[in-house]
């Protein structure tokens, strides 16, 4: 895997940060110059109505004066046809001219109602919240499975996620995400800050900024939430690789390829990669503690009812210090992460039959990642050593939508130990979904997980029940990913 040049990083952020630094003089137009404008549009706008309510009053004297003069007293009126239609020309052209005033009339009530508005009320966020609960059942104790839920039943309160999300100016958005999760030993909430970023939305050059705490663009489900996942739990190759969601503190630019077709291009740098960060580093980060990213995908239909996603990402810290924490071995020897690289490939086929294409879907996602790291080695008897270790895994996926509210799916899973090639666990989960609504949802999962010998852990059955629910403004609800 390639290094990225230092200047060729700090080059990309200096452009993006003049970008936008030339941007500034924009800001000079203050909130009383905006106020003088719309008073100056409502002045506008009244001269022209005052203007068409005159030309009514005077098509209505046109039409006044043509009519014939009054008849005698007793005498039955002469009706005479009026010559040429001008009366039907008239009566025409005065319903026009009503229709414009009061087209007139309702765009001078919006821009009156607009002033009205109180400053506070423009930069209220959007406000969401996402809850969801899985209930479950394991055959095999915590310590079989090494996972972090108890074995038997339990009852998990996964995500309590709150969100707020608005325009900070004309030139950015920002967002936060509140999340709060029972804790494995006391059961109690601990509320973090998951994500909380700012983004332009007007840089040149087809670029996007990104800054703050978010989730780096990596492969396909890395960088989303638990409950937009199109299965109960995050596969077993990013929980082990990248540690869950790929959570990070840093800088993500994103460049669109203007051309016809869809290609995008992200670039990373941050604090740590993945949950949780890298903060165990003291003293002194120098700049090759710092975590670079990167993820090249494209969208093209093969078909009118088949399209594709491919995509190719990328991560590499060369100086970590103690990442996950000592992973202790099944033999006693201890392992210290020094060096961290992950290349990943996904794929995402999907069918919409155009006839019934809210009805019905097949949709089938890959993913494959590839760990080299170099850890130190302590062994049993205190020696230590230098060892890289390369390993790889991946989780593939076929999902059929059968009803609007209905979707049966299936899951495989197959992983090395980021530490010993010869730990590989299989798993196997088929599971159904019913979206009762768009804010509402269950889903129902049964896993099979089979790990080798050389893991110490034990073959488990697992059903799980998901519940999971949306109320008020929420960017991300349930996807089909």
């Amino acid at each position: 895997m390639r290094k990225i040049p230092i200047f060729l990083v700090i080059f990309i952020i200096g452009v993006c940060l003049g970008s936008a630094l030339a941007s500034v003089p924009a800001f000079a137009q203050t909130l009383e110059d905006r106020i003088k404008t719309l008073e100056d549009a409502v002045k506008k706008q009244e001269e022209t109505i005052q203007q068409q309510k005159a030309l009514i009053d005077a098509l209505k004297t046109e039409m006044q004066q043509a009519k014939p003069p009054a008849q005698q007293a007793g005498a039955p009126p002469q009706v005479s046809p009026p010559p040429g239609g001008q009366e039907v020309q008239a009566a025409s052209t005065l319903d026009q001219v009503q229709q414009q005033v009061q087209q007139l009339e309702e765009k001078v009530g919006q821009v009156a109602e607009a002033q009205k508005k109180e400053l506070l009320s423009e930069f209220n966020p959007a406000i969401g919240f996402v809850g969801e609960t899985v209930f479950g059942y394991r055959s095999q104790p915590q310590t079989k499975t090494g996972s972090d839920r108890l074995g038997g039943f339990d009852v998990n309160l996964r995500s309590a996620e709150l969100n707020l999300a608005g325009s900070v100016d004309p030139y950015a958005r920002a967002y936060a995400v509140l999340n709060g999760s029972a804790d494995t030993a006391t059961g109690e909430a601990n509320i973090q800050v998951e994500e909380a970023a700012i983004q332009t939305t007007s840089l040149p050059w087809n670029l996007t900024l990104k800054g703050g705490r978010f989730f780096g663009e990596f492969g396909r489900l890395a960088y989303i939430h638990d409950h937009e996942l199109p299965f109960v739990n995050r596969p077993l190759v990013l929980d082990r690789y990248i540690g869950g969601e790929s959570r990070t503190d840093g800088l993500q630019l994103n460049y669109l390829f203007p051309i016809p077709h869809y290609l995008s291009l992200t670039a990373g740098l941050g604090e740590g990669f993945g949950s949780p960060l890298d903060t165990n580093i003291k003293d002194f980060r120098p700049f090759g503690g710092l975590s670079t990213w990167g993820r090249l995908s494209t969208y093209f239909d093969l078909t009118p009812e088949i399209s594709i996603e491919p995509g190719v990402s990328w991560l590499y810290n060369p100086q970590t210090v103690d990442y996950s924490g000592p992973l202790d071995q099944p033999d006693g020897s201890t392992f210290t992460q020094r060096k961290r690289k992950l290349a990943g490939a996904d794929l995402v086929v999907r069918y919409y039959p155009l006839r019934n294409n809210q009805f019905q879907s097949l949709t089938w996602g890959t993913e494959a990642l590839y760990s080299k790291n170099r850890y130190d080695v302590t062994a049993p008897d205190g020696s230590t050593s230098t060892s890289d270790v390369g390993s790889g895994g991946l989780y593939s996926y076929l999902a059929y939508k059968f009803d609007r509210q209905w979707t049966a799916g299936f899951l495989f899973q197959w992983l090395q130990g980021a530490t010993n090639t010869h730990d590989q666990t299989y798993s196997y989960s088929p599971y159904l979904t019913w979206a009762i609504s768009h804010w509402n949802q269950l889903r129902l999962q049964y896993t099979y997980t089979a790990p080798s010998a050389a893991s110490g852990l034990r073959p488990d059955n697992a059903v799980y029940l998901q519940w999971g629910f949306i109320i008020g403004s929420h960017s991300h609800g349930w996807q089909e990913r």
